[in-house]
């Protein structure tokens, strides 16, 4: 890094002001952050001597596209009298052409805008001066910004040139449109995607930086500003460089949020869980808090959808909760969620908000925009989500019960009550959240009061007889627990004893015994008996399949098939057809034939 004054200490008088962004570009592939993979290639390449006569550099901006492509051109030519006068990136010391390379001066580095050089004029000076050998150092190189920017006939004069250079020239693009150029072109180079920069490394990175700038900020804020980066260095140093003369001291979250025009995140929270709870005065409340505050209403919608995008991560990806540029309350608050919210209410939720931010984009009213995606967010966080209405629909009733808690109505014996507001037991809500005082409730449907069902219920003989009615009832999450999880102790009428195995949900004896009397008409005490439990439905499968095989393996003439084509192997056994099933190859009624020594070679 180049020695210049900080912030905080006193310039000399008439010494112009660096913005952050040059002040600290990196000069060697050491201090690049966030390209890990193209360092190591590039590395590799300098020290075997396997350098590419072209190299095209892709990404988004900000990422060091540029600066790359200067470090390259750094390398091709290092040079220390004495010391070193090979092609290396270990540039510990500055070579002879290093300063004028990195500020963009050098006779034999020549940079070219494309966007504004996009002619076949441009190119034939370069195919011209490409013959000649360099002024003063090893290798000429020409580095083109925003190569995507030159004319068809550019990119076809550049061609030849191109493939077969001279020894003395190399060639680096960049771009930020690899899909606009052409493939003749991509064929000749090495490409290098740069990659956005994560979160947590620009933070660390903005730290170093305050720390060399003595210039003391928030943890919060540096999350703000590396978030608001978008992966971007340079992006994350020029929001830097305003925060700074925006505090005039410490940078404060606060006054970054300010600054950018951002929500507090806390509040962001609130928001969501006001518009979960169905609470749309409470939502619109804090939505026109928040817009006093300075938040532009499209961002409020954009931070609300990040959050559920974020809800949604965590529930399916526990790990992502460890992203060390949220703070802690944040984690904690999406974990809350991720375990309370239906996954399909997320998922609604976001399609919503999506619709919601462009209509509030484009509305001549902003405020009363997001009001109105609020408003229907807040309705929307009760109604049953798709499968549950057509389920409630298919059980012959008009759907409206699917949204709130109904009791049912008497049953006759034996017959069946549809446990249509039931959610799974891998689910939190189901079909939208119920929240009061902050807290996400399930929406479940009340348990009936005992007067209001019969004495006899339907009649369940064994644990399968369960499996098989909640399978009946389309209750998958219940079914697999009941197989995978659940031991029978024993099984009486109206009493179950069951041992159940770690994994299985916390509540699922509780909410079992609720659905037998929805289902079969009938009280059931569901007992959990810990350690007295045969084996699960699921391990029975699993041994008479295994049996199956075994005993399969063992026929005489599989044997020998088995011997005969080394490699088979059994995948399944089945059945042989009854007389009378109609199934195909039906041979149960054929006369047997008397048993005739098989022979496999004949």
């Amino acid at each position: 890094m180049t020695d210049v004054p900080s912030t905080g200490e006193t310039r000399a008088a008439g010494t112009p002001y660096r913005v952050l962004a040059r002040k600290y570009r990196p000069q060697t592939f050491d201090e690049l952050i966030g390209q890990d993979a193209m360092v190591r290639t590039l590395t590799n390449a300098f020290d075997t001597g396997r350098i590419a006569q072209a190299y095209m550099l892709t990404g988004v901006r900000g990422v060091g596209k540029t600066t790359t492509a200067r470090i390259i051109a750094r390398a091709l030519n290092y040079s220390l009298p004495g010391k070193a006068d090979a092609p290396t990136v270990h540039m510990d010391e500055p070579g002879e052409h290093c300063q004028a390379i990195m500020e963009s001066r050098h006779v034999d580095v020549v940079e070219l805008d494309a966007a504004s050089h996009t002619g076949i004029d441009d190119i034939r000076e370069i195919i011209e001066s490409a013959r000649y050998r360099p002024v003063s150092a090893r290798t000429k190189v020409y580095i083109i910004d925003e190569v995507h920017m030159l004319s068809k006939q550019a990119f076809n004069g550049l061609l030849k040139t191109l493939e077969e250079p001279p020894e003395h020239v190399k060639f680096i693009f960049a771009t930020t449109e690899i899909r606009k150029v052409p493939i003749t072109v991509l064929s000749r180079c090495q490409r290098f995607d740069l990659r956005r920069i994560d979160s947590g490394v620009l933070a660390a990175f903005l730290r170093d930086i305050l720390a060399k700038e003595k210039v003391e900020a928030d943890e919060e804020a540096l999350a703000l500003i590396a978030r608001a980066a978008e992966g971007s260095a340079r992006d994350a140093l020029s929001i830097l460089d305003q925060a700074i003369a925006h505090a005039a001291g410490r940078v404060a979250a606060e006054e970054v949020r300010d600054m950018l025009g951002l929500a507090d995140r806390a509040r962001v929270i609130e928001l969501f869980t006001a518009v979960m709870a169905g609470d749309v005065a409470g939502a619109l409340k804090e939505l026109k808090a928040q817009y006093d505050a300075g938040a532009d209403p499209a961002v409020v919608l954009s931070d609300l959808a990040a959050l559920t995008h974020f809800i949604t991560r965590v529930k399916y990806v526990p790990e992502a909760a460890g992203d060390p540029s949220l703070a802690e309350g944040e984690r904690r608050a999406a974990q809350d969620f991720a375990e309370k919210l239906d996954a399909r209410v997320l998922a609604r939720s976001w399609q919503m908000l999506l619709k919601g931010l462009g209509e509030c984009q484009t509305a001549p009213r902003p405020l009363a925009a997001a009001e109105m995606v609020l408003v229907r967010l807040a309705h929307a966080a009760g109604l049953p989500t798709p499968d549950e209405l057509i389920r409630a629909l298919g059980d012959g009733g008009d759907g409206t019960q699917a949204a709130r808690p109904a009791t049912p109505a008497r049953q006759p014996a034996g017959a069946t009550a549809k446990a249509r507001n039931a959610p799974p037991l891998s689910r939190g809500p189901g079909g939208g959240a119920r929240m009061g005082g902050g807290d996400v409730r399930p929406v479940m449907a009340a348990r009936p009061d005992s007067d209001a069902l019969p004495e006899e219920g339907t009649p369940i003989a064994c644990l399968a007889d369960i499996v098989a009615l909640a399978a009946a009832e389309r209750d998958l999450p219940l079914k697999i627990a009941l197989e995978e999880r659940v031991r029978l102790v024993r099984l009486e009428p109206g009493r179950l004893e069951i041992d159940i195995d770690e994994g299985a949900p916390a509540d699922l004896a509780n909410r079992l015994s609720g659905l037998l009397k929805l289902w079969t008409g009938a009280r059931w005490m569901v007992v959990v008996a810990s350690g007295r439990g045969g084996p699960t439905l699921a391990e029975e499968a699993r041994a008479k399949r295994e049996a199956r095989f075994a005993e399969a393996a063992a026929d005489p003439v599989v044997r020998r098939l088995l011997d005969r084509f080394p490699g088979a192997e059994i995948v399944d056994v089945r059945d042989k057809p009854v007389a009378g099933d109609g199934a195909p190859g039906d041979f149960a009624d054929e006369p047997d034939e008397p048993d005739e020594p098989d022979d496999f070679d004949d």
